[in-house]
Parts: C-alpha cells; structure tokens; sequence
C-alpha cells in the first residue's frame, strides 16, 4: 500500500466515495470547480435524549489532511476503473489542500447546528474531503461524547479504555485517543500509546491463570516477574480463595484486585471487607465487565476504586456514530461576491452562510446558550467565549493541534468546557441539549 508521513500510515485520499470523484469532474467540465467555496460539518441533533456532544477527531483530520494525495497507486486504480476521466486525473496528480480550516477546538462541547468545522477553498478542494471529513469527526465524535458521559458517572475515580478487541484496529487507536481526550486515565491499545504518547496499562487476562496448573502459580508467576504492585486477575475460579492467595502471595503491597464478572456491586463490597481484614487497607479494586455510564453510575456507592470499559465504549454507547452532515453553505458567484446557499428539504434544511459562534456565559461563568452568527460573529454581552479556532490557513497547518500535544490540548479544553456546563450536563437522565442554539442575525434555525 502506498504510505505518506506518519507512521508508515496509508495516503488518505481514497477513504472517499466515488461520486465524490465524479461530482469534481462535472464541475471541472462546467467551470465551476474553481469557485471559492464555504462547506461546514455540523449535526443537526444530538443522539436521542443526549444533552451535549463533544468534538472528536480535529487532530486526527488534520494530521490525515496532509496525506490527502494521489500518489500513482491511487491514480493508476482510478484510471483503470474509469472512476474519472484524463482532465480529473491530472487534476488530481497536483493536488495538495491549499484552503483554510477552522471550526470548534477538539474536546469542545457541541450542540444543535454548531458549526463544528468548516472547510474554506474552493468546490473541486472541499468536495472530495466530505466523506473523510466526516467518517473521521462522526466516529471520534460519537466516542468522545460517550467517554465523557462516562467519566461524569465515574466522578473522581479513573477510567481506563480496554475495547480494542471490540472493534476494528484502526478504528481502536481512534477510540483510545477519543477516550482520553474525554477525561479516561489511560488506555490498554500500545498503538495509541505510540502515536500520541497516552498512557498505557494492563497485566493479564483469564488465559493466564488457565495456562498454569493452579492459581496460585499464575499468581506467584505474575508478582514475581511484574512486581507486588501489581493488579491480580481473582475471578477466574473462586473470588474469595483467589483474593486471599493474593494476599498470602504479594503482601500488604499488592496494587490491585480486578474483577471481571458476576455482581460487581455485592463482590467489590465483600472484596473490599475481605482486603481490609487481611489488612491490605491500600489494595485497589478494579472493576470491568461490559460496562456503560449507567453501570458505573450503579456502582457509585460501591468500594470501587477505577472502571475498565470495552465495547460500550468504542461502540458510542448507544450512539455509534455523531450524525454529522458536511454542506455547502456559501460560494462566489458570479459577480465574485459570496452568496449563501442552503438545502431547504423538509426534515434536512440547512442554514446558510458562513458561520461564527460564541458560548454565551452568565456572571458566573456558566453557559447559557450557543450564539451562532451568520456571516458575522454574534455580539458578545463582554464575557462570551468565542468558539471558533483556525486550523489551517493557505494549506499551512498552524501548530499545536495534532500529535500528542493536540491531544494534552483537546484533554484540557473538554474539562474546561464540561466545568462551564450547567448541573444538568453531568446528570445521565434523557433530555433536551442543556443549552440552546440561537442564530444572531439570521433566518430560523432549521426545524
């Protein structure tokens, strides 16, 4: 496969859709490929009884961005499918992104028609971007909005991301990255680790104690080589037995107790009195088991002391995918002036128009509304916080939002966007977004 910068990563101007292609090379045929074009991602609603989203991906999107080339690997498979015709293609043997990106910070909140990210170049540029546009900022989206949801059940206790096995491998590092950047502790996926310095936990599985002749093997075998303070795995025969063999084999020093199955809720307690008698007063519990936000909610007044999720996860639970939309909403027309453009199809109208936005704040600090401005920024009443970022300008991606610093980044600005939210974001009951979205100087927001 025909790989760009990145760690040996594949070029990224194929995960698209072929009408894509087919759309670029009628508007080079009519002319009207070269117009200075306006798209913008954004979601019309949020999942089903969800009150806030959270921006995934940007830094990944980015980082893909300066991949989005036609090498001859990618050419030859086009010109051998017909997918387009000679003019495309040495169109697209010169192509390299050359327009301006800006949108919401990763790890911002979202809401109802915010203009997420927006796409600034011209048609035959922002066309062919939409679908990795999108297959990147709805699935980390999806993750991220999930994983902070959690992290408000857990309050204070870590959580760790361990669902790689659950989804597709690619897909995982993703889901990791969009984990931490919505508060998890660390992840289990070392591919992550890699590329953006998260940091990495685990130690054994059931197959472990099952590969030695007794428990107490596994258990010697795993102090011995990993240290006292590490996490036994103590429900793969009998919970009680298994903890005090822990015990007997690590001391007062063992780090942890994890398990994996049965009433999480009865055995962390029993476990727990357990622990303490034996006078391991600082051996933590970890608790794991297909668990979701409303698990762990459960488990609040349990002697839990971190959360290992999987598949709920990476899965978005509940919510696989962000629902987010990419269109356009502004060109130049003829007179070189822009106009806006917009779909008015019932039930997926769109608002036209260049976007700005602001997150209206009260004295205290709290977010009351989402203002979005219309070619314009909204007016801010002094302690408004303006939401748009530029991310790229004339091609040049600016510093500071990819990497592992995009990533200590978007961490920092989810836990300062979710401390601006009002009571009612960090409660799991289904209800309306917790704040508005109201346009500044505009038609109706779409219904």
């Amino acid at each position: 496969m025909t790989t760009a910068s990145g760690w040996g990563q594949p070029r990224t101007s194929l995960f698209t859709d072929h009408y894509e292609l087919t759309m670029l090379q009628a508007a080079l045929h009519s002319g009207a490929a070269h117009r200075r074009s306006v798209f913008e991602a954004f979601a019309r609603r949020l999942p089903d009884g969800r009150r806030y989203g959270v921006v995934g991906g940007t830094g990944r999107l980015l980082e893909g961005l300066e991949r989005f080339r036609f090498g001859a690997q990618e050419l030859d498979f086009l010109a051998r499918n017909a997918v387009v015709n000679d003019e495309t293609l040495a169109w697209l043997a010169d192509f390299k992104f050359s327009g301006n990106v800006y949108g919401y910070a990763e790890g911002e909140l979202y809401f109802p028609n915010s203009p997420i990210l927006s796409i600034e170049s011209t048609f035959a540029e922002a066309c062919i971007l939409e679908t990795y546009v999108l297959s990147v900022l709805n699935h980390d989206s999806a993750i991220a909005s999930a994983a902070s949801r959690m992290i408000t059940a857990a309050g204070s206790r870590p959580c760790i991301e361990m669902g790689s096995r659950r989804t597709h491998e690619e897909s995982a590092v993703a889901a990791s990255r969009a984990a931490v950047i919505a508060g998890f502790h660390s992840t289990s996926n070392l591919e992550c680790g890699l590329r953006y310095g998260v940091l990495t936990q685990g130690t054994a599985a059931h197959s472990f104690t099952l590969l030695h002749n007794t428990e107490e093997d596994a258990f010697r075998a795993q102090v011995a080589s990993m240290g006292s303070g590490t996490t036994l795995l103590v429900d793969t025969y009998d919970v009680e037995a298994a903890v005090r063999k822990a015990v007997e084999i690590a001391g007062p020093s063992l780090g942890g107790v994890r398990l994996d199955s049965g009433d999480l809720l009865a055995q962390a307690h029993e476990v727990r009195a357990l622990l303490d008698s034996l006078g391991n007063v600082n051996t933590r519990i970890t608790v794991t088991s297909d668990l979701d936000e409303f698990a762990i909610a459960a488990l609040a007044a349990a002697p839990v002391d971190s959360y290992g999720v999987g598949t709920s996860l990476v899965t978005g639970s509940g919510a696989p995918t962000a629902s987010m939309v990419y269109k356009l909403v502004s060109r130049e027309g003829d007179d070189g002036e822009f106009v806006s453009v917009a779909k008015s199809a019932k039930n997926k109208a769109s608002v036209g128009g260049k976007k700005q936005a602001l997150r209206r704040l009260n004295a205290r600090g709290i977010a009351t509304a989402e203002l979005v401005g219309i070619g314009t920024m909204p007016e801010s009443d002094g302690n408004d916080r303006p939401l748009i970022q530029e991310f790229m300008a004339g091609g040049v991606l600016a510093p500071g939002w990819t990497g592992r610093e995009g990533v200590e980044r978007a961490t920092e600005r989810h836990a300062a966007s979710m401390a601006e939210m009002p009571g009612a974001a960090r409660r799991l009951q289904r209800g309306e977004p917790v704040i508005p979205t109201e346009y500044f100087q505009a038609a109706a927001a779409p219904n």
